[in-house]
């Protein structure tokens, strides 16, 4: 892995989503490489001090709580999303609009990282370099549209675009040499792809493992000029 080249690093990397198949991986990975002073994984699916909801503020404060005993953490990294649930899945037209599915799109896509970086940034230190980092989606492009559908998922991402954009402003007033981005890992075996997988190419399918690794390097790379931007799992940058 080329993350860090090897360098120690102080502080602390927090996985929010370390019970999905990129957050574990991420989170292996940055405890393999060693370069941080620990390691916090939070997850939906955890009972315990770890669990965290981001329908739920109060979890999400007792999660920071955890993570504010020490050491400060410089670099965050939110790999949550929602594309299907149930019997909802991604509108194929207007007609499948519905209100309700909506709002679950948009409480888990970017109201939940909001809150997240609500009570996770104050938390970063005020000098040297930091990532705060939310997985996106080529789909939440504006720019990159041209085949439509897909409304709420599209939208929620899009959003989730600005509030990365926005809190990049935000954060580089506190520290300028902050960083915040968006990342899209491509399509990974994933439970949240899986329904989906049929239209990808050969070669084009990335495990978890290698999303893990590929994301990582993308973050290695990024300087503060970097902040607010979205980047791909290969490096390329994607327009909002």
């Amino acid at each position: 892995m080329a993350l860090h080249a090897g360098r120690r690093l102080t502080g602390a990397a927090i996985v929010i989503g370390a019970s999905g198949g990129i957050g574990a991986a991420f989170e292996a990975a940055l405890i393999e490489e060693g370069a941080f002073d620990v390691v916090h994984g939070f997850a939906r699916r955890d009972s315990g001090k770890r669990h965290i909801d981001l329908t739920d503020e109060a979890t999400i404060a007792a999660a920071a709580a955890i993570a504010a005993t020490g050491p400060a953490p410089t670099l965050i990294f939110i790999a949550t999303g929602l594309l299907h649930e149930g019997d909802h899945g991604p509108e194929k037209a207007l007609a499948d609009l519905d209100p309700d599915w909506l709002a679950r799109n948009f409480a888990i896509n970017m109201i939940g990282p909001a809150l997240l970086a609500k009570h996770f940034l104050p938390l970063m230190p005020k000098t040297g370099r930091t990532v705060f980092a939310a997985l996106t989606a080529r789909v939440g492009s504006i720019a990159d549209n041209r085949l439509g559908g897909w409304h709420g998922y599209r939208a929620s991402k899009a959003a989730l675009n600005m509030l990365i954009r926005t809190l990049s402003i935000e954060e580089r007033r506190r520290n300028s040499s902050s960083i915040v981005v968006g990342l899209h890992p491509g399509t990974v075996d994933t439970a949240l792809s899986r329904p989906f997988q049929g239209n990808v190419t050969a070669g084009n399918l990335l495990t978890p493992d290698r999303a893990a690794v590929q994301l990582l390097d993308v973050i290695d790379g990024l300087r503060a000029p970097d902040s607010g931007k979205f980047f791909a799992w290969d490096g390329a940058e994607i327009p909002a």
